[in-house]
């Protein structure tokens, strides 16, 4: 159960410092998305408790090479595990974990996640072209997993054996959270995927009210920076408009949910503007379309605020100039089209498909809208080479245009700083980068955070990072109590009650004010079967206690 290759093998494990015990250890592994792009999940233990964050697979790899390293982990002692979001390298290999291993533990993401969640998955089923034994699950599988998966609120807090948690608005995607985990007083903080811009129908991810003690933080685009949106809007549209003056045919490879929404909203407004345009067909082309379009409406409430005003006097999903096209073979290619089609790195499906039909025109243009994971032909026609390998094995040349234009909702540099600055954990720990990325942008917070003493590491795949916390255990007295402060070496006598890993002392007459406990008193009397004859019996009571024993 793992990837190809070997997983690079775990630093040797330090003894711990002898003034700590071993309950105090913090461990945190990456068993994807450690300097790498795709298959995110990270396990984290502490106090006994057993989380894992989020559960993807790596777009690049098929079969069982896609998952996560489930294998440098015991399934069954996950207590809780936290979906962010729904992209697949977050959230596709969570049928194969439910399913196909031992885990037993309860599942968490938002309501807008489980809803997409169900769609994208089936989706990636039937567009995955791989041989029946490296499919990973099915779509009976797909549906026993959503009667496992529980939905949280934002903002709402959840406590299972005694790991508290709850989650706050992450941008990205429709339905993206972070989670913040509290474990004896210990609060980690998961970013998943964020991005604190606010887009055409996303809010900005949120900034936690407080500190945590840890924060494990994608680092996708390194040291980058984002050009500004208004500007990357004007290089999409005039890229568009520049192909179809010259005949050509536009390819936009995305997936079916996410930034497929956000660039369907700036081409319609576009087209609105430009009659011009009219008689040329945009195609959504997704076997999801429609469902994913009254995913979209239902959860209007979860947009911003330019989405909700516009949606009080008219739909703003439901766009004027773009028709949802189910497949290939009902596709009329006569004359000058745009195409936005699914998966966005482009290998299979219908992306694929019509990429293997357009590359060798000239004319042609394919705009890739997002981030292209290493390995994926999308990532591999970015640097334009002179040939492809097409789906039949064949080579062909590539004569079309191509054009990166990022639209991906993740924090660049500027957005990671202002984040974590406004933050200031002690531990960061960086995830969800390709090495040189996640390095570099490494180099630059040491640099930033010089003065103040904040660790920051950078795990490889199932390379571990241990921390340790004090573990003192902190009583608050509360009731009556609490209504003096007690002298110097004065004892305050009450009630320990422990819920878990909190401790109060509470006057005996205030715990059921206080707590779902009440006192009782037990009356008790002890029953000795004796079958001897009644004079041996007083003979030895009265040897025993020297006195007289009534009859």
């Amino acid at each position: 159960m793992g990837s190809t290759g070997q997983p690079p093998s775990s630093l040797k494990r330090p003894d711990p410092p002898a003034a700590n015990r071993e309950g105090d250890q913090l461990v945190i592994t990456p068993l994807g998305a450690g300097n790498e792009v795709g298959r995110s999940c990270v396990y984290m233990s502490y106090k006994g408790k057993n989380i894992l964050f989020d559960c993807g697979i790596h777009p690049a790899y098929s079969g069982m090479a896609a998952l996560p390293y489930f294998d440098e982990i015991d399934p069954s002692t996950i207590d809780v595990l936290l979906v962010t979001h729904y992209h697949l390298d977050h959230a596709a290999s969570l049928p194969f974990f439910l399913e196909k291993t031992t885990f037993k533990g309860r599942v968490f993401m938002t309501h807008a996640t489980k809803a997409i969640y169900r769609l994208m998955l089936s989706d990636y089923v039937k567009v995955s072209k791989v041989s029946v034994e490296d499919m990973l699950y099915d779509e009976q599988d797909i549906l026993l997993s959503m009667d496992r998966i529980e939905a949280i609120d934002f903002h709402q807090t959840l406590e299972v054996n005694g790991i508290r948690f709850w989650c706050y608005t992450a941008g990205h995607v429709l339905g993206a959270a972070m989670f913040m985990v509290d474990i004896a007083g210990v609060r980690v903080l998961y970013t998943g995927d964020y991005s604190r811009e606010e887009d055409r129908h996303l809010r900005a991810a949120e900034i936690p009210q407080f500190s945590p003690d840890i924060c494990i933080i994608e680092s996708t685009y390194g040291v980058q920076l984002h050009q500004p949106r208004h500007i990357r809007e004007k290089r999409f549209t005039d890229v568009i408009h520049s192909t179809i003056a010259q005949g050509g045919r536009v390819l936009i490879p995305a997936f079916a949910l996410g930034r497929a929404q956000e660039l369907l909203l700036i081409l319609d407004e576009y087209w609105s503007n430009h009659p011009e345009l009219h008689n040329v067909p945009i195609y959504y082309a997704s076997p999801l379309a429609k469902r994913c379009m009254a995913v979209y409406q239902t959860y209007i409430n979860a947009m911003n605020d330019r989405i909700r005003s516009q949606f009080a006097n008219s739909n703003p999903f439901d766009f004027k100039h773009i028709s949802p096209l189910k497949s290939i073979e009902i596709f009329d290619d006569v004359g000058p089209s745009v195409v936005m089609a699914s998966p966005g790195g482009l290998q299979s499906g219908l992306s694929r498909q019509l990429f293997d039909m357009w590359c060798g025109d000239k004319k042609n243009a394919c705009v890739i809208a997002g981030y292209a994971v290493e390995g994926t032909l999308a990532k591999t026609i970015i640097s334009e080479p002179k040939e492809v390998t097409l789906m039949n094995g064949l080579t062909a040349p590539l004569n079309m245009q191509v054009h990166y234009i990022s639209f991906s909702a993740h924090a660049d540099f500027a957005q990671t700083s202002t984040f974590l600055k406004e933050l200031m954990p002690p531990n960061i720990v960086l995830v969800h980068g390709e090495a040189n990325e996640m390095g570099r942008l490494k180099q630059k917070l040491i640099s930033m955070f010089s003065d103040c003493n904040n660790k920051i590491i950078s795990p490889m795949n199932c390379q571990s990072v241990e921390m340790y916390f004090n573990s003192e255990k902190m009583a608050k007295a509360i009731g009556k109590l609490a209504e003096k402060t007690p002298g110097v070496s004065e004892t305050v006598c009450g009630l320990q009650v422990k819920k878990g890993f909190t401790y109060q002392i509470i006057a005996p007459d205030d715990l059921h004010v206080f707590s779902q406990l009440s006192t009782a008193n037990i009356h008790q009397r002890i029953t000795i079967p004796y079958s001897g004859a009644f004079g041996v019996l007083k003979h030895r009571l009265k040897q025993i206690y020297e006195c007289g024993v009534g009859e």
